[in-house]
């Protein structure tokens, strides 16, 4: 899947290739990944390779598919490899998508059973090329997955269907996820150098028609720091969230996948994480997850059980 160069290989950012280099700073000691050697993590890798799968542990490069794939829990990414935004942040390639792929949707439910998954996450690249944007590939997925797996909770972490007909997200919703998850990724200010292909306040306005259609969904999102935001920044990004009346929220440490991609301008210490998670929670999160190395779906069928519990102390 993908574009190719003459050798065959897959091309990623092909487009960037003119941006300047720079320099991948040198990590700071809290930031370490677990090395994908495990057992449970190349049972996970047979199992996605088998039903031909892709995942954005592994295309987007997550630090964190060590820890992961060690218990099973991989993010599923539909509709193919190749992404037609350029997003500086991202490592997944772009170009043009190959044709959509019908039996994918029951490939993922099969995983799903195969990997004995209690809560799955769903991704996928943005397609502008399709009139819906795949959500009607989001709709058929979440229902391969409730036909074979009933009990398997479902998160969604969709695009933001930017040029899409509105009753898109509607059939989204109306398919059952438990989570309907949509990422802001940074700060407004940084939208044209970081997600120049995006439009902030759709975002925001993508996850209030979620609330509006279903106020009882779950909706969740995330913002990347150290891209060169400020503090007062993330905490307007907070304002505006609970404003869009989103549940969860996600923060984690943005690492410069390559050197043609977006500088790390900081790296954030764990205290300063500590202090955004208390101002978040302070601002009415129910669920807060606040770490350098939170990423969506990250500990994410833990989170659900702990989202759940918060609202159930929030009702009673």
């Amino acid at each position: 899947m993908g574009q190719h160069n003459a050798s065959g290989r897959r091309m990623r950012h092909p487009e960037k290739a003119h941006r300047p280099a720079t320099a991948i700073p040198r990590k700071p000691p809290w930031i370490r990944a677990k090395a994908p050697v495990s057992q449970g993590y190349r049972n996970t890798r047979s199992i996605v390779r088998e039903f031909n799968l892709v995942t954005v542990c592994e295309e987007a490069a997550c630090p964190n598919i060590g820890e992961c794939w060690s218990k099973s829990h991989a993010t599923f990414m539909i509709l193919g490899d190749v992404c037609t935004r350029g997003c500086t942040f991202c490592n997944v390639a772009t170009g043009r998508p190959d044709p959509l792929d019908m039996f994918e949707p029951a490939r993922v439910a099969a995983a799903v059973d195969r990997l004995g998954l209690r809560h799955v996450v769903v991704t996928s690249v943005d397609r502008d090329d399709l009139e819906d944007g795949g959500g009607a590939q989001f709709v058929r997925t979440i229902k391969a997955i409730r036909r074979k797996s009933p009990s398997t909770t479902i998160e969604i972490l969709t695009p933001d269907f930017l040029r899409c007909d509105p009753q898109v997200v509607g059939d989204i919703v109306d398919a059952g996820p438990d989570v309907f998850n949509h990422n802001l990724e940074t700060v407004p200010s940084l939208y044209p150098a970081v997600r120049p292909g995006a439009r902030y306040f759709h975002s925001l306005q993508l996850l209030y028609r979620v609330k509006e259609i279903d106020p009882r969904m779950f909706t969740k999102s995330g913002i990347m720091v150290g891209l060169g935001e400020d503090r007062q920044s993330v905490l307007q990004v907070m304002d505006d969230l609970r404003s869009a009346g989103v549940d969860f929220l996600t923060i984690g440490q943005y690492l410069q996948p390559t050197a043609r991609h977006h500088p790390v301008k900081s790296f954030v210490t764990p205290q300063e994480f500590q202090s955004l998670e208390s101002a978040a929670y302070g601002k009415g999160f129910l669920m807060v997850s606040a770490t350098p190395m939170t990423r969506s779906s990250y500990h994410a069928d833990e989170d659900f059980l702990k989202l759940q519990e918060a609202r159930g102390q929030a009702l009673a």
